[in-house]
């Protein structure tokens, strides 16, 4: 199964995220090392949000790296929610369905 980790960010990220960035960055690679993240970032100006995919059997590893993750414990995301995503076209589909 997809967890899509949403991240609604706090207007003063783009200023504040420098000082967090590398161990926010280490904590994602290591999620991504492990197999659980697939892919995270941020969307373009205006910043926004942001989303981290995760592949997983529950929402808990996207839920335990969001309460570790030093953006989310410094007050830079002012909300955070995961959403199961059920993904149904493409290679890397949980549940493909075809025509």
């Amino acid at each position: 199964m997809h967890f899509m980790l949403i991240y609604d960010v706090g207007p003063d990220f783009i200023q504040r995220r420098a000082q967090f960035r590398q161990e926010h960055l280490a904590l994602a690679w290591k999620a991504a090392e492990a197999g659980g993240l697939l892919l995270a970032g941020a969307l373009e100006e205006p910043t926004e949000q942001a989303f981290l995919l995760f592949e997983s059997d529950s929402p808990d590893a996207a839920t335990a790296f969001a309460e570790a993750d030093p953006y989310v414990r410094h007050g830079l995301i002012k909300r955070w929610r995961v959403k199961q995503w059920n993904t149904v076209v493409g290679s890397s589909a949980a549940s493909p369905v075809l025509p």
